[in-house]
């Protein structure tokens, strides 16, 4: 029997949750919508309103998300809340019963169809000693297949020593930790032409995975099962430039090999809107580290990300591992490894 086709890059909106979130912070909560004005500007706001607006069935109904896998030819999902939901300008207590919340949440809506959907959970980022008890909450006391997580939090890089019991326990647990950046530190310099999405995202990708691959986590922990949207942004596409600066710099010298052999060791979706990048990103990659994602629902994500994979020109086997294989194997490792 073969794979199910699984997108490993479908989000849902807990409306329960944030409405919770600005009864206990409304000054915050109104603080960080300023800020996501200011780096995203006017013009990007009135738009993606009525957009995420208009998804919001697809978004929070399990039975018009079944439909739409139907529509695509998608067997699975893998979950993810909708990254507003990552609140990392919460204070502890908020940012810890947020993630516990919204891993409940999103296990209860997987668990309207088992079958079809896996969740992946909250931790609160910004809060480095919380991280690995939402961890297990989401993976041991849920059931979720791992965790989401943004770029950066507040002061908190992925390259943090504080978050070194995270990435242990991750590695230990065998989950998939998927990289989803949510804003952009450019701000206002993106405030036009949606910039803060189509130039921000891939940036905060590439900055976070360098910060990964120079301070040397993934030597330490191999067993990461590391999921990275967007293609993983800019990075694999300009690791010539990372690789010369490990050899000439010692101070880009924090990994024990040049940074373009990680890419082996990192998973990438397929939502880079762009055939020859797809094929790029396989040579740079491997066949086995890339697999299927949508953004579902969202406007920069895919409506056909089965045909997009199946129409890149690709060998027929590399597509086959993309769309199934390759995506099943992490979920395998996962449970072997628990």
């Amino acid at each position: 029997m073969s794979a199910p086709v699984t997108d490993v890059h479908a989000h849902v909106l807990l409306p329960s949750l944030h409405a919770e979130v600005e009864r206990r912070a409304p000054a915050q909560v109104a603080e960080a919508a300023a800020l996501d004005l200011r780096r995203n500007g006017a013009a990007s706001q009135a738009v993606s309103g009525p957009m995420v607006a208009a998804r919001i069935p697809r978004l929070v109904d399990v039975s018009a998300r079944l439909a739409e896998m139907d529509r695509q030819g998608v067997d699975m999902q893998w979950v993810s809340a909708s990254p507003n939901h990552f609140y990392p300008w919460a204070d502890e207590e908020l940012a810890v019963w947020a993630a516990l919340e919204g891993n409940r949440l999103i296990a209860a809506h997987v668990a309207a169809a088992p079958d079809r959907l896996r969740g992946l959970g909250l931790v609160p980022l910004q809060h480095p000693d919380r991280v690995v008890e939402c961890l297990d909450d989401a993976v041991i006391g849920h059931g979720l297949a791992g965790v989401e997580i943004s770029s950066f939090a507040g002061d908190v890089e992925l390259s943090d020593p504080r978050l070194e019991p995270f990435w242990e326990r991750a590695a230990e647990l065998g989950c998939i930790v998927f990289l989803h950046p949510f804003g952009c530190s450019l701000d206002e310099r993106l405030d036009r032409f949606y910039l803060a999405n189509t130039v921000g995202q891939p940036t905060e990708n590439a900055v976070a995975l360098s910060h990964l691959i120079f301070a040397g986590v993934l030597d330490r922990h191999p067993g990461l099962r590391l999921v990275a949207a967007h293609g993983g942004g800019y990075l694999p596409t300009v690791m010539g430039r990372s690789d010369h600066a490990w050899r000439v710099r010692a101070d880009a010298r924090g990994c024990a090999q040049e940074p373009s052999s990680y890419l082996r060791r990192i998973w990438f979706d397929t939502v880079v809107h762009d055939p020859v990048a797809l094929a790029r990103l396989v040579e740079s990659a491997g066949a086995s580290q890339v697999v299927l994602g949508s953004d579902y629902p969202f406007d920069m994500g895919s409506e056909d990300p089965v045909g997009e994979v199946r129409g890149a020109g690709l060998a027929a086997d590399v597509a086959e591992r993309i769309l199934s294989g390759n995506a099943a194997a992490l979920l395998r490792r996962g449970r072997e490894t628990t």
